[in-house]
């Protein structure tokens, strides 16, 4: 049986912990709060960007571009958006086990990872990782999209990859959060127009300028609108754990002090037996 300053020790060592979790969980709630506006801000015009970027594609008749260009050989190339730390339950996990879902042939798979989980995850079990991104899990910006966007571009357009796909986590609530797959190149025109009232534009020099300069800019719309996401996600999650984790410290102090309040009254009650029975061997 352990002795009280055992448990003492123990119960101190808990509430230290406890202390440490309600700090993250309060560090995480103010962060959340500015991911989770970013996030939604940023929606409505990612959501603009792609309805316009569409609409242009329609109108462009048979149009080639190099980001539509369909290439019959080359690897895939996936793009992993994860978190940089821990402590965040399950978030980087359920990101993993989509990205190993999806990938059919690992041996021609490239991933671009974001995040150290992402690249500590994947290098030991011998995937080919060709770039990391770390630092900014959190609080991604739109130099980072940019930056990743042009990697992409680059690799896509030299023919080493014949086609892109997102795996990041699409941010739903505080308490809800949905890792998903998208496809990034090659672009897919979508040559028929939806039924209904649409916008009409009047495309100077002509749809087919327009749309060349409006792709590289849709993708890398497309990849911040992720990040954005991604970080809103990873931070909502880590609120949660550290909200259970805080919870669990609490009871877990109230088993040790009634534990240690057992302990206690049985050592008292042996002494007292002992002194009675001394008492009764004197008589």
């Amino acid at each position: 049986m352990a002795s009280l300053q055992d448990i003492r020790r123990r119960i101190r060592s808990v509430k230290n912990t406890q202390k440490i979790t309600n700090a993250m969980h309060m560090v995480a709630s103010s962060r959340l709060r500015h991911a989770k506006e970013a996030a939604t801000s940023n929606k409505p015009y990612a959501e603009k960007v792609a309805q316009v970027v569409h609409d242009i594609a329609a109108n462009a008749g048979d149009f080639s571009h190099p980001l539509l260009t369909v290439h019959e050989e080359g690897k895939q190339l996936f793009l992993v958006l994860a978190a940089d730390k821990g402590l965040a339950g399950a978030y980087s996990s359920n990101v993993f086990k989509e990205a190993r879902e999806q990938i059919q042939d690992k041996a021609n798979t490239e991933l671009v990872t974001v995040g150290r989980k992402a690249k500590t995850h994947f290098k030991p079990r011998k995937y080919t990782v060709v770039r990391e991104y770390t630092g900014f899990s959190e609080k991604p910006t739109y130099e980072h999209a940019r930056e990743i966007a042009q990697y992409l571009i680059d690799r896509f357009e030299s023919g080493e990859v014949k086609d892109i796909h997102m795996v990041y986590t699409r941010f739903i609530s505080a308490v809800s959060c949905v890792p998903e797959t998208v496809r990034l190149l090659p672009f897919q025109q979508d040559g028929e127009r939806q039924a209904g009232p649409h916008a009409e534009y009047i495309y100077e020099p002509s749809a087919e300028v327009v749309l060349g300069h409006l792709l590289p800019q849709y993708l890398v719309t497309v990849i911040y609108a992720a990040l954005l996401q991604a970080a809103a996600s990873e931070l909502s999650s880590r609120v949660n754990a550290m909200s259970n984790a805080t919870d669990n410290a609490e009871e877990l102090v109230a088993q040790l002090d009634l534990h240690y309040n057992k302990v206690r009254q049985a050592g008292i009650t042996r002494e007292i037996t002992e002194i009675v029975g001394g008492a009764e061997a004197l008589k």
